[in-house]
């Protein structure tokens, strides 16, 4: 039996910033992170890379600590998964990355969410009336803050670990995504 997964991997290493910023390695990422358990040839179906290529970037992000081999079932599939049930970089890793980095790294994050917003104009353009899009501005303390940001994960905690393997039979994936971001002055 797997050993039992910290529930946060906390980045600190501002050089990770840039091993996480490729965008076969936020796919990774964000399979790893949601319960998935793959193959390095499984993942590559995802990231449209060759096994190698895939097994390449597993190997990357193993060294920064963000997955790890999981217990074959057979002893000839070499599995992966992520070390953690979710993952944070800190603003400590942010500000010592520098602005242009911290902001390279970002960007690719945002790659995955702007394909996701052309997936719902495309559903809502067919009439399908899926997913949810919200904005506003909160004025909150600083603790406030905090307390806001425990409850979002929390959100996210409690459908956590259902996976393409193990979901409910009328269950589908979505792409969450929770911004809270400093607001113009």
């Amino acid at each position: 039996m797997a050993k039992k997964r910290p529930d946060e991997l906390r980045i600190t290493d501002p050089r990770a910033l840039r091993a996480l910023a490729h965008p076969a390695r936020q796919r990774l990422i964000t399979e790893l992170f949601s319960g998935e358990v793959l193959t390095a040839t499984e993942a590559a179906s995802l990231v449209d890379l060759t096994p190698s290529a895939t097994s390449y970037h597993l190997r990357a992000l193993e060294k920064w600590g963000v997955v790890e081999r999981d217990t074959s079932t057979d002893g000839r599939e070499r599995p992966w998964r992520s070390t953690a049930t979710t993952i944070s970089i800190l603003p400590e890793a942010h500000r010592a990355a520098g602005r242009d980095l911290s902001r390279t790294s970002l960007a690719k994050w945002f790659v995955g969410l702007d394909a996701g917003l052309d997936r719902l104009a495309e559903s809502l353009e067919t009439g399908d009336e899926v997913g949810m899009t919200s904005r506003g501005r909160l004025w909150v303390t600083d603790a406030e803050l905090e307390v806001l940001k425990e409850q979002l994960h929390e959100v996210f905690r409690a459908h956590r670990g259902r996976t393409r393997r193990d979901h409910p039979a009328d269950a589908r994936p979505w792409d969450v995504y929770a911004l809270v971001l400093p607001a113009e002055k």
